[in-house]
């Protein structure tokens, strides 16, 4: 039975790992597809490739989730919690993504496991959830802000005097570059977090002794989070690139730029599993009120900050309620 479970939790992983991929492509490429510096087959390939590639460069965050948030139990009981944990996390995914809002697969993910691993009483770590989730969950979006305002007024003024025909094709073209290195960090990011979970399974299930990440553990979670990128997510890159604010292509460049920044420093050097949702969408926000404040649709961005104050506690809920299930049947 354990055997059975362990494969069933892979197997749910990497659904979630391809759910995460529909659910945020729009965080590398909505962007360029919105100031139509890239199509969006063109785009879709680019963010599949550079997703694969970043999924490989690192193993930090993995580490982060698959021994930092909560200490599961050995055997049938800690399998099961890892398995509502990751159903509970699948579900909040798909009702963002029908309601077109760009909450966070990081942090659904790190609820599902919070709320089944409280219903189970297994250990919580509630200062890793505070240190390396909770404050980088309140900080990253505001450092995107900051930081896009700040590049995107620069760069304003270095091409104040610019021919506007020429200096939009520029940026066009930089954006190929910019969306490049936004699909690499959310690879980097998310398809870590999906690692993480396996080898927690692996661990519960007594397949494997230490938290080291297998060749194959790696290339099944790149290759899933690519798959979803490649399928696409229509409903919340429209969200994105449009319904918070009409993009051009400097502003484009600028809002990738600072994210792709964030999401290398968070999993480099913090390996903090931040949401690329999160900070994608605070940097376009930011260079959006160089324009005016009011050119942010503000009324949207109140819609996505419930959907990320919720995301949490939504499927730690779920997961919760779905471990009190599973364990009458285990």
């Amino acid at each position: 039975m354990e055997l059975a479970l362990v494969l069933l939790v892979v197997v749910i992983a990497l659904v979630f790992a391809y759910t995460n991929g529909f659910h945020d492509a729009a965080n590398a490429i909505a962007t360029s597809v919105s100031t139509r510096a890239l199509t969006p087959h063109v785009a879709l390939v680019l963010a599949a490739v550079m997703n694969f590639v970043g999924a490989l460069l690192g193993t930090g965050v993995a580490e982060t989730i698959g021994s930092g948030i909560i200490d599961a139990p050995v055997g049938t009981t800690g399998l099961v919690v890892v398995l509502a944990g990751l159903i509970g996390a699948i579900a909040w995914n798909l009702i963002t993504w029908w309601k077109g809002l760009p909450s966070s697969s990081s942090h659904a993910l790190i609820g599902g496991l919070t709320g089944a691993g409280v219903a189970s009483a297994a250990t919580v770590h509630w200062n890793v959830i505070l240190d390396r989730v909770v404050i980088p969950m309140v900080a990253s979006p505001l450092v995107g802000f900051v930081l896009a305002y700040l590049l995107m007024v620069g760069v304003l003024w270095l091409v104040r005097n610019a021919a506007p025909g020429r200096t939009t094709r520029r940026f066009r073209l930089a954006q190929t570059v910019s969306a490049a290195a936004m699909a690499l960090g959310h690879g980097l990011q998310d398809a870590q977090k999906t690692m993480g979970v396996i080898v927690l399974a692996l661990l519960v299930g007594g397949l494997q002794g230490d938290h080291e990440i297998p060749l194959w553990v790696k290339l099944a979670a790149a290759a899933a989070i690519s798959l979803g990128t490649y399928s696409g997510g229509w409903r919340i890159m429209r969200t994105l690139g449009r319904r918070v604010i009409e993009l051009d292509p400097a502003r484009g460049f600028v809002a990738e730029s600072v994210a792709a920044g964030v999401l290398y420093s968070t999993a480099f050097a913090l390996h903090a599993p931040i949401s690329t949702t999160h900070t994608i969408t605070s940097a376009i926000m930011g260079v959006g009120a160089t324009k005016r404040l009011s050119a942010v649709r503000w009324g949207m961005v109140r819609s996505i900050g419930i959907a990320w104050v919720l995301t949490i506690p939504a499927a730690g809920g779920v997961a919760a309620l779905l471990y009190l299930v599973f364990s009458l049947f285990t």
